[in-house]
């Protein structure tokens, strides 16, 4: 039994749906008209489909590389989060999924010890917003200062921090976990000042907010960069164990001691 030969399109189709950047209705539409024609559909029938079809296939690849270049590390999702395990209040969860935060230009501010789910937090409400449409971008604070280090070099910070300001979350992680010098801690207060009402800004340290003089030198600038940060900003301050440590001790059924 031969296999029926796969419908054409008309050469000049092709070509000016090529030229259209038109890929899938390019591809789709040999089939769909020859069901068209066998199934009777009406010509607006035909359009509707082969329409649909090109905005369903761009919304996927805007997504895969808005996704790209949010730059996380790893992928988690909200629907991954054991709520029920968290300290974070189901009300401050729904509210900080319901991603309102972003269109408003308000921040998220994440503050607890290691391992109760901070970074889990931060890069699913990121992945969350790209699903919705949002621009975002993930940065650790090394990776972001060590950027603005380098645009320093060559006198395009400004530029640089524009750039950042292009997506509609910035996400910044492990605030705090190296100390930074005074250029650094400038730097960083630039990015943030920058971001103040334009952008949202969501970060996340393991130093409550009276500590944040441990690792920025001069004190002015921690309470000019927290004035910003926390002016329209959520607040939540993570508690309990470590995740990591609770399933390294299910996994080995038993205590893990650290020394």
């Amino acid at each position: 039994m031969t296999a029926a030969t796969p419908p054409v399109l008309p050469a000049d189709l092709t070509a000016g749906l090529r030229r259209l950047k038109l890929a899938a209705m390019r591809q789709l539409a040999p089939e769909l008209l020859r069901t068209a024609k066998t199934q009777r559909w009406a010509p607006e029938e035909v359009l509707r489909a082969l329409v649909e079809a090109e905005i369903t296939a761009r919304d996927a690849s805007n997504q895969r590389a808005r996704l790209k270049a949010a730059g996380f590390p790893v992928l988690k999702t909200l629907e991954e989060f054991d709520l029920t395990a968290s300290s974070i209040p189901a009300p401050t969860f729904a509210y900080l999924s319901s991603l309102e935060w972003i269109a408003a230009r308000e921040n998220l501010a994440l503050i607890g010890p290691a391992g109760t789910g901070k970074s889990h937090t931060l890069i699913a409400l990121g992945h969350a917003a790209v699903l919705a449409g949002h621009k975002v971008r993930y940065l650790t604070a090394a990776d972001l200062v060590e950027t603005l280090y380098r645009g320093l070099a060559d006198n395009t910070v400004g530029k640089t921090i524009e750039t950042l300001l292009r997506n509609d979350l910035l996400l910044v992680d492990e605030v705090g976990f190296a100390p930074l010098d005074d250029t650094g801690a400038q730097l960083l207060f630039r990015f943030v000042a920058a971001a103040y009402e334009r952008r949202a800004l969501g970060i996340a340290s393991h130093w409550s907010f009276e500590d944040w003089g441990r690792f920025l030198p001069e004190h002015t600038t921690a309470v000019s960069m927290l004035d910003r940060l926390l002016h329209h900003a959520t607040t939540v301050v993570t508690s309990g164990q470590s995740y990591r440590m609770q399933h390294a001790k299910t996994r080995q059924g038993g205590d893990t001691q650290i020394s």
